[in-house]
């Protein structure tokens, strides 16, 4: 079976293990979700699961009146109404192999997971906004001094004749960061079935309160 929750990132810290060794983890919120739709082979083609997570409240009240202009819309409140489940921030799906032993407004909490198991987290990374070619793609800088008029430019762009173009690839300023980010293979070191707390042996993608997908890892074996 396979597991995944979605979770919110708190923040960075360290525990100590049993042996005295100091371990270095991430605090994940995970969860509680909740089964918001069950697609199965007959209707959708396929078998998934999908689970809403966070609250967020509604864009109209009772009388019609706009009281939240970001909260969720008619249309999206009709389909939580249906799971009779509350309105969700996040809604994400999932392919589970027992997808259909789901049921709509089932809860997934962070006891899906276990001290040992193996994971892969997904995140939006931090963005950093419009950055140089030696911060963005690590490239050196040219002297400093004796005249140079060559600092911190990104090089040679191309040859004047041939090709008379830049080649796609090409290591320049740009937009840095901000992109989706998987980090495979990352050990749960410690599950709070309480309070619905991961700690993650190492870094996580993305900033504090960041969303994050964690799914049994692909490569269990390495």
């Amino acid at each position: 079976m396979k597991k995944a929750i979605l979770a919110t990132k708190v923040g960075m810290t360290q525990i100590f293990n049993e042996d005295g060794s100091l371990v270095p983890v991430t605090v994940l919120q995970a969860g509680p979700c909740v089964v918001t739709q069950v697609k199965t082979v007959e209707n959708d083609g396929y078998e998934a699961v999908q689970v809403g997570y966070a609250e967020k409240k509604e864009r109209y009240n009772e009388k019609g009146a706009l009281v939240h202009p970001h909260g969720v819309n008619k249309a999206e409140k009709g389909h939580f109404d249906k799971a009779g489940t509350s309105c969700k921030r996040y809604v994400r799906e999932f392919k589970f192999e027992n997808a259909a032993e789901y049921t709509l407004g089932q809860e997934i909490k962070a006891d899906i997971f276990a001290a040992g198991d193996k994971v892969d987290a997904t995140a939006i990374s931090k963005g950093k906004g419009f950055q140089g070619a030696i911060k963005r793609y690590g490239q050196h800088r040219g002297p400093m001094k004796h005249g140079s008029k060559f600092h911190r430019h990104q090089g040679s762009n191309g040859a004047s004749s041939d090709p008379s173009r830049v080649f796609k690839g090409k290591g320049m300023p740009g937009h840095m960061g901000h992109v989706k980010v998987t980090v495979q293979n990352l050990e749960v070191v410690r599950v709070d079935v309480e309070n619905n707390l991961l700690l993650v042996k190492g870094a996580v993608p993305g900033p504090k309160k960041a969303l994050v997908t964690i799914k049994e890892t692909v490569k269990a074996n390495a």
